[in-house]
């Protein structure tokens, strides 16, 4: 998951007036960072300093507003756009920090901070976007555009700012404005809420406290292991304490013979937000779906889906309903062909049961030793995090040339976070990169990649990115390392995928440089989950922690052969969130929503079976309340479609890693991706355009 789209919204919205408690001299973010490569002085900072940041970022970004709507002469490109694509570096550099500690190292006073935030940051957004004089200046030189000289690129940065202001509200009366502010400060509060409930619901509102040890029949030694450590972290020593966060909960949910303790804890999970209690998310997504339905009406659309959809590669709702259903009609028999097979083991056993949504992981790992003869606990001993790490890092190299060397003199937030330097071939920098692996109670769920720094260019020299990657890896126990899951494998590919992205982007402007549509975003990164499985790279990677065996040409074989394995379910329960989240957002205004009824009735109108959930039920999908991806869940599938096309494109020049298709991938796809619209930079790439056989083909489908 990318979240500097989240974060790009956040930056451009700042408005406050505060009483302050640092002084300048004090506070990092009054001046350039003066640590190597200019990184976060993270041992510099504490929780106060961000209040009197933001409100300078901000009394320099509306002085720099100003300059551009006072000038008295005519608006041009470098008098209007480009100063205003260069404004409110301080309020960038201090939003970047701030947001991504909110989600990977947040505290009390963090939470109430944004709190105060929200509202102003909303404001400010507004104040720039519907300000009509700076508006009237980015028309005159849009109406210009083509007879001012300007090269291809400055024209389609005019053209995506006079977009961006069409789409905020800029033509609106004023009287409309009025209404659009006060939704934009109401959605930005609710989403805060939304997200705050659910850390609260996953890291403090349930754990599964066992204390007779039958209870852990099944469980593999490194799973008990961990459990027994959380358990003594919370002074229960003795005991064991399972939790939500999903390296705690999917190998409970595989492994443990409890049926009753499995749906405790599965059922914790997927009640998240819809336990009446202070937390519950009910009532605070359905005012999000309400007011998201009003702004598109005021913005002149028939639903929020329409908004949104509109500035991505679908274009339509229709579309996007479509490419969804199509895949349900491929998959849904897939699943059920999956469950029968499961429900067989479980009768033959004995079991005087119908399978149910908690007994999935169960009986599917059951399932997969029968046909594959594969246990997952099998292989976790090859994926050390070190040694899947020096997979991805050794991918990378041997795509585009780049070195990865770790560096131990740079400020973190959190004591386990590792830093490295990214060097090109030449050796020359390239960037930073931030590895942040493991669970922690001030922690959101999942993984994403963001930035600390975007790459860019100032004063005509190239500013070197700071990315970040977030996870939540099964963290190391005892004498034994990280051992990854081959989920957690892929995801920390994926993440990484993002990661090439933001180090290789290259433009002049702000507003352009690797800026792409929605369902473009998770191609870079679900691209470099392909490499992950392929038997050659698997030998360069998974090797035994203990004894440094690499990994057996037979357990390769079951890998490969168990591709398929489970892809209905996952393909399913993908779907059915895809088409959950586009159904809130198809409602017109005034929605009016309760939201049990509405996904209930929603899944049986997708054919979603009831031993299948969604992969996020309405209260914790936080990708569409509390993050960036509203009426855009389905871009995950969109880009699967790109991605399973572009490595397929790989696998038939004979080389994985063609260095002259890596070289027009990293050209065309990652480093100038927000030069043309997302399909013709595919194009550049691949040829043509996109078939989906390729994602059928990998997922079992076809």
């Amino acid at each position: 998951m990318n979240k500097s789209l989240l974060l790009f919204a956040l930056i451009a919205m700042v408005m406050m007036s505060a009483c302050t408690k640092s002084k300048k001299g004090d506070n990092p973010f009054f001046a350039e960072f003066s640590t190597p490569f200019a990184v976060p002085p993270f041992d510099k900072m504490d929780t106060t300093q961000f209040l009197p940041a933001f409100t300078e970022g901000i009394k320099q970004h509306d002085a720099e507003i100003a300059a551009i709507v006072d000038n008295s002469a005519e608006a041009t490109f470098e008098n209007t756009i480009l100063p205003f694509d260069k404004s409110g570096k301080m309020l960038r550099r201090v939003s970047k920090v701030f947001f991504n500690l909110t989600e990977a190292h947040t505290n009390e006073q963090l939470q109430r901070t944004a709190s105060t935030l929200s509202p102003m940051l909303s404001k400010h957004n507004d104040d720039i976007s519907l300000n009509a004089k700076l508006f009237a200046r980015i028309k005159t030189v849009y109406d210009k555009r083509k007879e001012s000289n300007l090269d291809a690129q400055q024209i389609r940065v005019v053209e995506k700012y006079y977009r961006d202001f069409e789409r905020q509200g800029a033509n609106l009366s004023k009287e409309q404005q009025d209404q659009l502010r006060k939704v934009n400060e109401d959605l930005s509060m609710l989403s805060l809420k939304f997200g705050d409930n659910l850390l609260a619901e996953t890291n403090k509102n349930f754990k599964l406290l066992i204390e007779n040890k039958a209870d852990l029949d099944g469980l593999p030694e490194g799973v008990i292991s961990a459990a027994a450590e959380t358990a003594a972290k919370d002074s229960l020593k003795g005991k064991w304490v399972f939790t939500l966060a999903k390296p705690s909960m999917i190998p409970f949910l595989q492994y443990a013979k409890n049926r009753d303790l499995r749906e405790k804890i599965y059922r914790g999970y997927f009640m998240r937000g819809n336990n009446g209690n202070a937390n519950d998310n009910k009532g605070v997504l359905a005012d999000i779906v309400r007011l998201r339905a009003e702004k598109a009406k005021l913005l002149g659309f028939g639903n929020y889906a329409a908004y949104i959809i509109d500035d991505n590669m679908a274009k339509t709702p229709a579309t996007v309903d479509a490419f969804l259903n199509k895949l349900m009609v491929a998959s849904l028999p897939v699943a059920k062909a999956e469950l029968a097979e499961m429900q067989k083991i479980a009768d033959l056993e004995g079991g005087k049961f119908k399978l149910q949504s908690w007994d999935w992981w169960f009986y599917a790992e059951k399932l997969r030793k029968q046909k594959y003869d594969l246990d997952e606990s099998e292989l976790k001993p090859y994926f050390s995090l070190e040694n899947v790490r020096t997979g991805m890092f050794a991918v990378a190299g041997k795509l585009y040339g780049i070195t990865f060397t770790r560096v131990t003199n740079l400020p973190v937030y959190q004591k386990d976070v590792e830093t490295w330097e990214v060097k090109e071939a030449d050796g020359s920098h390239l960037g930073i990169l931030y590895l942040d692996y493991y669970p922690r109670p001030d922690k959101q769920g999942g993984a994403w990649c963001t930035d600390f720094q975007s790459a860019g260019w100032e004063n005509g020299k190239k500013v070197d990115p700071v990315i970040s990657i977030v996870c939540n890896f099964t963290p190391p126990t005892g004498d034994m390392p990280a051992l990854l899951n081959w989920d957690e494998t892929t995801t920390l590919f994926h993440e990484f995928g993002h990661g090439l992205h933001g180090l290789f982007t290259l433009g002049k402007y702000n507003r352009t440089a690797g800026n792409v549509p929605q369902d473009y975003v998770e191609m870079p990164s679900q691209v470099m989950e392909n490499w992950a499985g392929e038997p050659e790279v698997l030998k360069l990677y998974a090797k035994h922690y203990k004894t440094g065996e690499v990994i057996p040409d037979k357990l390769i074989g079951k890998i490969v052969k168990s591709g398929l394995f489970n892809q209905g379910f996952e393909t399913v329960e993908y779907l059915a969130a895809s088409i959950l989240d586009l159904d809130y957002h198809k409602l017109a205004s005034p929605a009016t929503v309760e939201p049990v009824a509405f996904e209930k009735e929603a899944m049986a109108k997708a054919g979603l079976i009831e031993e299948i959930l969604p992969r996020y039920r309405s209260t914790y999908f936080a990708h569409i309340f509390s993050g960036g991806y509203a009426a855009g869940y389905y871009v995950y599938m969109w880009a699967a479609v790109l991605d399973a096309d572009a490595f397929d494109y790989f696998k038939q020049s004979g080389n994985i890693f063609n260095p002259e298709l890596a070289a027009k991938f990293r050209k065309h796809c990652l480093a100038e991706s927000g030069d043309d619209e997302g399909m013709i930079q595919y194009t550049k790439f691949r040829g043509q355009e996109p078939s989906m056989d390729a994602l059928l083909k990998r997922r079992g489908l076809k």
